[in-house]
């Protein structure tokens, strides 16, 4: 997120339809991306429950996840699978290509 603000001025990609998943799926595919980038889904406790919001502080109304994501264990950060354009959470120190929106 950080690198995407201060290079690029702009913030990890949110995603509210499936279109516009599909959308970004294709990007990536273009691009000939082969690992899974970060969008700017986060998932972590708050308030003593577990919740899954965008960084840009976006509506959270779509999620695509894939079968036991998100994770409930630690704060995760969450990829879009190039091939499948399912969520997966991940631990948020993994070095990945990302999608960066303005």
């Amino acid at each position: 997120q950080r690198y995407c603000q201060d290079v690029y001025r702009g913030r990890l990609a949110s995603v509210h339809s499936a279109a516009r998943n599909q959308e970004l799926q294709k990007l990536a595919q273009t691009y000939h991306i082969t690992i899974s980038p970060w969008i700017g889904a986060v998932t972590s406790r708050r308030a003593g429950q577990w919740e899954s919001y965008w960084e840009d502080s976006s509506p959270w109304n779509y999620a695509n996840w894939a079968p036991t994501n998100p994770f409930h264990i630690v704060t995760t950060c969450t990829t879009l699978s190039v091939r499948n354009g399912l969520w997966r959470s991940r631990f948020c120190f993994q070095l990945r290509p990302f999608i960066c929106q303005y």
